[in-house]
């Protein structure tokens, strides 16, 4: 098995970047969702409740993010905030974070049509991962719990192969929008993994990934429909929940390269 896509997602709930090499930070690839998205109570803001989120653009170069949208001028956006702070949350975390800038606001605002802030994690900020799967602690960005998720193309595969024979369209493995992509793999074999390698860099895949509404939403036209998940809900839900790929940790810093190899080091029992 190997490495066959990697991918980074800067500001959380947007168009991810392909990458040819992902640099290892604490908090998981490097600048992996440390910007969000806020209402104007400091609550997150995803595709759950805002589908046209899937239909913005994001680069990342040496010295700014530019963002980019439908209609939308080009948005540029300082590696690191020095706005005034702001206490928002996450799911069940309360989180410090930074306040970007008015004229970024206002042009997030403008193109979702809801008044929204941006918000960057400084490194100061130590978000920590849930204990009861990750004993030693660990710090994580704004991504939903884990530094890095895991998909194997065997399980894309699988599913894409249902779908066709109930007669519906198959679905890109960017609707999952996982870190590290890996070839060659069984259908659903990461669920049985507990440590791998991959290159240089040992990996505990640690929680399954339970899936929500935002796999349904169409990344070129923001259109949420019942698929992919209607059919996962067939054969791959548990107590209430549908899983598709599985959350994962890091033991060290370091680079990950397509094309790296991935080896399983144990197996769940």
């Amino acid at each position: 098995m190997h490495v066959s896509e990697l991918y980074l997602y800067p500001i959380k709930s947007m168009r991810g970047i392909p990458l040819d090499h992902g640099q290892l930070d604490e908090r998981g690839f490097r600048f992996d969702r440390r910007w969000m998205l806020v209402d104007a109570n400091g609550v997150f803001i995803s595709q759950r409740e805002e589908h046209r989120m899937a239909l913005i653009d994001v680069a990342l170069n040496a010295h700014v993010l530019t963002v980019q949208a439908p209609g939308m001028d080009l948005l540029r956006v300082p590696l690191e905030a020095s706005g005034p702070p702001l206490r928002c949350r996450i799911w069940r975390d309360v989180v410090d974070a930074v306040l970007v800038s008015p004229e970024v606001h206002a042009w997030f605002s403008s193109f979702l049509g809801t008044d929204c802030r941006l918000v960057y994690m400084p490194n100061e900020s130590r978000r920590i991962v849930d204990p009861a799967y990750v004993p030693e602690e660990r710090i994580v960005g704004f991504a939903d719990a884990f530094p890095l998720l895991i998909i194997g193309e065997g399980s894309l595969n699988e599913l894409n192969a249902r779908l066709q024979r109930n007669g519906d369209e198959t679905v890109p493995m960017r609707r999952f929008r996982p870190n590290v992509v890996v070839a060659e793999s069984q259908p659903y074999e990461e669920d049985t993994w507990q440590h791998i390698q991959i290159g240089d860099i040992d990996v505990d895949v640690v929680k399954p990934c339970a899936r929500c509404a935002i796999t349904t939403v169409d990344t070129e036209t923001a259109e949420a429909g019942h698929e992919p998940l209607r059919t996962l809900s067939t054969y791959r839900k548990e107590n209430s929940k549908v899983y598709f790929g599985q959350n994962a940790v890091h033991r060290q810093l370091g680079t990950i390269r397509v094309g790296d190899a991935v080896h399983v080091v144990s197996r769940k029992a």
